[in-house]
């Protein structure tokens, strides 16, 4: 049984990384843009979008639609960044062992 004590203590320091891990993903702030930088989003590291900058520049009441797309853009832009992120902190976490196709992290 001394084996098994020793897995039920690995399983839990791994609980505890996870854990550690979801919190600095939820601190992360990750910048994603568009139209050359007139729309910004931040998005934390669960996708989250913390704040949207556009450059009074580009709004137009009758660019409406171009600035849609942008902000579109922007968002998709800052979350694939995050998506890269969360994998390269689960690498780092789980020693480069490459995960199981499909496994999403817990958020």
């Amino acid at each position: 049984m001394k084996n098994f004590g020793q897995m039920m203590q690995k399983v839990q320091e791994m609980q505890e990384k996870m854990q550690n891990m979801q919190e600095q993903m939820e601190d992360l702030e990750i910048e994603g843009s568009s139209g050359a930088g007139s729309v910004v989003v931040v998005l934390n590291g669960k996708g989250n979008m913390r704040r949207i900058t556009i450059d009074p520049g580009i709004v137009n009441s009758q660019d409406v639609e171009i600035l849609e797309d942008l902000i579109v853009a922007a968002v998709n832009d800052a979350k694939a960044k995050v998506e890269s992120k969360a994998s390269e902190k689960m690498q780092e976490m789980t020693g480069g062992l490459p995960l199981p196709p499909g496994f999403k992290l817990p958020f």
